[in-house]
């Protein structure tokens, strides 16, 4: 049976809601040494989203050789215990991943990153932002819907 995603996108011209925090929230981006925690929390939330992240060494290669890769562009809430969330993000205005530890889901923390990820594009002059959900991720899609995103087309996942 196939497995289809969905492509939403956020407009970005209008006025947009201020993310609401959970307490002792602290706003980071990608470092390399945060790069085993931020994979860690995006290795412990794939099964959520119904994707695959590759072990440590290739992730990082992969990700800070992608052409549209941008260190600030990759999004870290954390608090003293560690990383609780991430907004990874291409130039291009595309939210590639979205994660939050399971030890933070239901605060609030998804929806304060994603309003916060629409007003770094926004600052950065963007029109819109984009993402893609699986059809299968009813609370991801929930939450993007609540946040604005609409549907903009529906297609097929690729195999691999």
């Amino acid at each position: 049976m196939a497995d289809y995603f969905q492509l939403l996108r956020r407009d970005l011209l209008g006025s947009l809601p201020a993310p609401q925090w959970p307490a002792h929230i602290q706003l980071d981006h990608y470092r390399d040494e945060l790069a085993p925690a931020i994979h860690a929390v995006l290795r412990m939330t794939q099964d959520q989203g119904g994707g695959r992240v590759a072990g440590l060494d290739e992730w990082r290669q992969r990700f800070v050789s992608d052409a549209e890769f941008d260190p600030t562009l990759c999004l870290v809430a954390r608090n003293a215990e560690g990383i609780l969330g991430v907004a990874q993000c291409w130039t291009s205005a595309f939210i590639k991943n979205l994660s939050v530890h399971p030890s933070a889901q239901g605060l609030g923390l998804g929806r304060a990153l994603l309003l916060h990820t629409f007003q770094v594009f926004k600052q950065r002059g963007e029109p819109y932002v984009d993402l893609k959900v699986r059809e299968s991720n009813l609370r991801a899609r929930q939450l993007y819907a609540s946040a604005g995103m609409v549907f903009v087309l529906r297609d097929i996942v690729p195999e691999g």
